[in-house]
Formats: C-alpha cells, structure tokens, sequence
C-alpha cells in the first residue's frame, strides 16, 4: 500500500523523544554524568524555588484583592500568561539535567474584543499549570536538596573520618579514660583502627546509596515537569479539532472548486451548444429549412444527453448513488467490483441499529473504496478482508490485505500534493474518528479505522 502523511492528531508542536543516555549501576552511579547532573538541577531548582513560589503565590492574591478593577483583571491575566515563561524554563532545566524532553504547549491564541481576551488570559489553563508546578516544587526541592546533600554529606564525612578525626576534642568516658573521636551511645567511640575502617566502610555505603536517594527526587520532578509543563489533554485536543477543522475546510474548498471547474469547462459548454444549436434550428424552421433544423435538433438532443451524463459523474464524485441503498449494500457493490478477491463482513447491527449519519456513510465508502484500489495497486495482495462492526456509537472498519506491506507515515512537505490515504486521514479525523495504520515490512496491512456512528435503538 502507498504511504499516507501524518495524521491530524499529530500535534504539531509535538517533539522527538530524548535519546536516553545509559543510566549507572550501583557501585558506578557516584561518579556517573547522570548523578551530577540531577544533583545541580537540584540546586538549581532550590536557588529557584522561594522565587517561583513567591510568584505563584502572588498570583492568586492579587486576583482576589483586584478582582473588582479592569486593570487589576488585566495584570492578573498578563501574571497568568507570563508563568509560561518559568515554565519553559524549568523545561528547559529538565531538558538539560534529566534527559526529559517535554512538548511546548500550545501558544496562547488571543481571540476578538477586550473582555475575550481577558477571560482567555486568565482562564489560561498552561498558566496555571504551570503555577501550580512552582507551587508544588517549593517543597520538592527542599526535601530533595537536604535528602542529597545529607546523605552525601555523611557520605564524604565518613570515607574523611580517619584524617580529621584526631582534631576533635578530648571526651572523657565513663571508666576514666580519654578518647578523641566521635561517640556513638554512652561509651564507644570512633578512635581505634577497627572501629575507623567501619566508619570509612558506612561512609562508602552511604555514598552508594546516595545517588538513588537523589534519583528518587529527580524522578519526581519529571513527572511533575510532564504532567504540568507539557500541552494538556485539553488543548492537545482542541488543537487537534484546528487542524481537522482546517483540512476540511481546505478539502471542500479543493472540492468545490473542482466542481465549479467541471461544470464551467464541461457541462456549462455543451449547455451553451444546446443553446446556440436550438436558437438555430429555430431559424432553419423559420425560414422552412426542416431538413437541417431536424439535423440541429438531433446534434441538441445528443449534446443534451451527454451534459446529463456529466451531471450525474459530479453528482456520484458528491454523494455515492450506491448509498441510497444503506451502507452495507454499497460495500457489497464495491467488493464486487473489486479488481481482487474480497471478503466482505458486515454486522447485522449496522444495518439493524438507528441509521448512520450521511456524512459516516459517506466516509466510510469512500475509505474502503480507498484501501482497497490502494490494496489492488501496490500491496501485491492475494485477497483483502474487509470487517464492518457497531459497537455503542462507534462504527469500527477493518481492512486487512496479505500483502507485502511497508506503508509509512510520511510528513506532509508543503506542496499541496496529498496522497488518496492523506486525504482519508484527514476526512477521519475532521469527524471525530481514528485511522490506524499497522504495515511492518513483508505484511500484513491492517488498516483500523473508527467513526461517529450515532446511539443505537
């Protein structure tokens, strides 16, 4: 099958994942890359965090003491938008330090008049997010930063013992005796060679143990940054509508225009002939030439049958005539006709339930109309499956060929060029459906697509 372009519900400020670099084992991970670098996020976060907190905390006050201004609403708004910013830069920090790349979200789109821009500024769902992330990382960062720099501290402290030890002040313990060294209980004290190798032995442990202690934090800072800083589902979503919105505004622009093109350059012109030809014959009557006014009318009535012709071909490009009969009736034409073997299967619920919407219908034919020429075309198939179920108010299309396989997504590369499987995706998703592509090299092509299909009786 050919290769089709990216589907609609690619967003497309969507991002290449991070190549991830190889992580440490347990005795390494002290002197790994990783360690240090999550080890100055986390100072770098700390410097950060009474900053981002004050702000996040300023925000919502000021809201509620200038609730009642214009201006107060506005600053507030314009507060709300700029959180972005800090946003970008903590991602930017995780991009850095923790190999977590995160998609930007969507940029704020300012709509018509005053007061919608104002309720969009402060209704920013980004901004928000992107508050309660500095919210939240004030005490992430706190506990992060004392749980590693404790832990390395001891560390470091430990493997050092046996050469600052000795400076410590003389303790005198319970039998009289004088020691130089740190005490442990009530009378042991870290000052004779075994005891002084157990201490270097705890402070190794320690240093171990400390960069999973650290990665713990880091690892909930990035998931904090994915689930705060990155596009929400929301506007993910309604990105994705823009964009399906778009093609089919563009594909019925494209659509209409090819039809205005076929009846102004066909069926417009054998019109006009009609026209002139009538207008003549009328003449040759006049003038009582019936012979070639009879010849003029005959040329009419032909010219006349073949611009009906034409009408019905763009009439068929619009609204299939094989619909009129249901859905299943159509599938059972196009399978049919198909230049290969192909078993069809309906599910007496799409017939039997309440009746599809004209624009599912239409999608639907034209889609299995699709697969299947592309099947016939490049696949090299023997035979093409073709599964037709209802389940709830969802319609499910499954097409599946024994062919060679291979098809990809391919970018669109801004040409206007698009492929007849580019064109289905489009239409799929501009109806709140799903196209689902599987075609590893060598086959099978299992084409799964999903629409609107409407509540059943």
């Amino acid at each position: 099958m050919t290769s089709m372009s990216v589907p609609a519900s690619a967003t497309p400020d969507a991002v290449r994942p991070r190549e991830q670099r190889p992580g440490p084992n347990f005795l390494t991970a002290p002197f790994h890359s990783r360690t240090w670098r999550e080890h100055g996020y986390l100072w770098l976060v700390l410097l950060l965090a009474p900053f981002a907190f004050a702000y996040a905390v300023l925000v919502p006050s000021l809201a509620a003491g200038l609730v009642v201004t214009v201006v107060g609403l506005g600053l507030v708004g314009a507060l709300v938008l700029a959180a972005r910013g800090w946003g970008a830069m903590y991602r930017g920090l995780a991009r850095t330090l923790l190999d977590q790349e995160v998609a930007e979200p969507h940029r704020f789109v300012r709509p018509r008049g005053f007061w919608r821009t104002i309720w969009a500024m402060l209704g920013d769902l980004d901004g928000w997010r992107a508050l309660l992330f500095m919210l939240v990382a004030f005490p992430v960062a706190i506990a992060g930063w004392v749980a590693s720099i404790t832990f390395l501290g001891w560390a470091v402290a430990g493997l050092t013992y046996w050469e600052w030890y000795q400076f410590l002040p003389a303790q005198q313990a319970a039998d009289g005796t004088w020691h130089r060294g740190a005490q442990f209980g009530t009378g042991w004290y870290a000052d004779t060679p075994g005891r002084l190798v157990l201490v270097a032995a705890g402070g190794l442990l320690l240093l171990l143990v400390w960069p999973w202690v650290q990665h713990l934090f880091a690892l909930l800072f990035r998931l904090l940054t994915q689930a705060l800083l990155g596009p929400s589902r929301t506007s993910e979503r309604v990105a994705e509508l823009r964009a399906s919105r778009a093609a089919s505004v563009e594909d019925a622009d494209a659509r209409l225009r090819r039809i205005e093109r076929d009846l102004h350059d066909g069926t417009q012109a054998r019109l006009v002939a009609v026209a002139m030809q009538l207008g003549e014959a009328r003449d040759q009557l006049s003038s009582g030439d019936a012979t070639l006014a009879a010849e003029l009318l005959s040329t009419a009535h032909t010219s006349t049958k073949e611009a009906l012709t034409e009408l019905r071909e763009i009439a068929r490009g619009i609204h299939p005539p094989a619909l009129d009969s249901g859905l299943s009736v159509a599938l059972e034409t196009l399978a049919a006709r198909s230049a290969m073997p192909v078993q069809l299967r309906v599910d007496p619920a799409v017939t039997g339930g309440a009746p599809l919407t004209p624009a599912t219908e239409s999608i639907a034919y034209y889609t299995v109309a699709e697969l299947l020429t592309n099947a016939a075309k490049h696949s090299a198939a023997h035979v093409v499956r073709v599964d037709v179920d209802r389940d709830a108010d969802r319609l499910r299309l499954r097409v599946h060929d024994d062919g060679d396989g291979g098809a990809v997504v391919v970018p669109a590369d801004g040409t206007g060029l698009r492929t007849g499987l580019a064109g289905l995706v489009e239409r799929v998703h501009a109806v709140d459906g799903t196209f689902d592509l599987s075609s590893p090299v060598g086959g099978p092509t299992v084409v799964t697509v999903t629409l609107p299909a409407g509540p059943q009786r």
